[in-house]
């Protein structure tokens, strides 16, 4: 059974980005309970930001779990990606993503990489920079399994990335990896600019997909846009997804508004 999330971040430089919940982890996890979620997914500066949290006390007294962590601040507080020319800063970029995925594993929370992919460019040429990325996808995949977690890549859209902006793309860099624990993230905002039909894009993702990013076509809470979510919750059932839909939305026009929003729409969705 699908299950609900919703986001946190606790990354200054993040706080105009689209979260839910901002920097008090524990009035957003008491939230977070009260309005019937099911789990929470952090954003956080480093590593040592997510060991610095109560998790365990808070994730026990509110039953919830933590669907995935994070490593976009590795991108938006230090400028590092995993296509950068410099190879020395590659090395940080993965080491960064290391301490991220070591952070959540004690809660069977996988780490996302989306920004931290970053992009080809004039330096660094389009091919070069996609071997880049699978070389770091499959030695940090395998770090991933070695600690019981899938690792997470998210396409993103093309104002974000050049590299995979859809799920069919993501499906095709994952394709000659030596490691099968690295799964798709399929961002529903990012799939409404990519996708010439959201549906069908999941179908493309199919068994590859491992996490869901739950919002509306203008990134603000679910049902607060445009997008029809009964095609969506098909191709969901059709591929067998039974992992976390999590609302990464804009705080409009506040937390709690956007998280209340969120969940009625996820139940009308998913268990009605």
């Amino acid at each position: 059974m699908i299950k609900s999330a919703v986001t946190i971040s606790i990354v200054e430089e993040a706080r105009k980005g689209p979260f839910v919940f901002h920097d008090d982890v524990p009035a957003a996890c008491e939230k977070a309970a009260e309005l019937g979620f099911d789990a929470v997914e952090l954003f956080a500066p480093s590593a040592d930001a997510i060991t610095a949290q109560p998790l365990d006390e808070l994730l026990q007294q509110h039953k919830l779990n933590l669907a995935a962590v994070g490593t976009g601040a590795g991108m938006v507080k230090h400028g590092l990606h995993l296509c950068d020319a410099d190879s020395g800063r590659r090395e940080q970029a993965r080491d960064f993503i290391r301490g991220i995925i070591d952070a959540g594993a004690p809660f069977k929370a996988p780490a996302i990489i989306g920004s931290m992919q970053g992009r080809w460019d004039d330096m660094t040429d389009k091919e070069t920079a996609l071997g880049y990325l699978r070389d770091s996808l499959n030695e940090l995949g395998a770090h991933a399994a070695s600690l019981g977690v899938p690792l997470i890549y998210e396409p993103l859209n093309r104002y974000e990335t050049n590299l995979a902006t859809t799920m069919k793309e993501g499906v095709e860099l994952l394709a000659p990896l030596t490691t099968d624990n690295v799964k798709l993230l399929a961002d529903l905002f990012h799939m409404n600019i990519e996708e010439a039909n959201i549906a069908d894009g999941l179908r493309d993702g199919g068994k590859h997909i491992g996490h869901v990013h739950f919002v509306d076509s203008n990134r603000q809470a679910a049902g607060r846009g445009h997008m029809d979510y009964a095609p969506i919750a098909k191709a969901l059932a059709d591929i067998g997804y039974d992992g976390y839909c999590c609302a990464e939305a804009f705080p409009i026009p506040d937390s709690v508004e956007t998280a209340r929003q969120t969940i009625e729409t996820f139940k009308a969705v998913f268990r009605s």
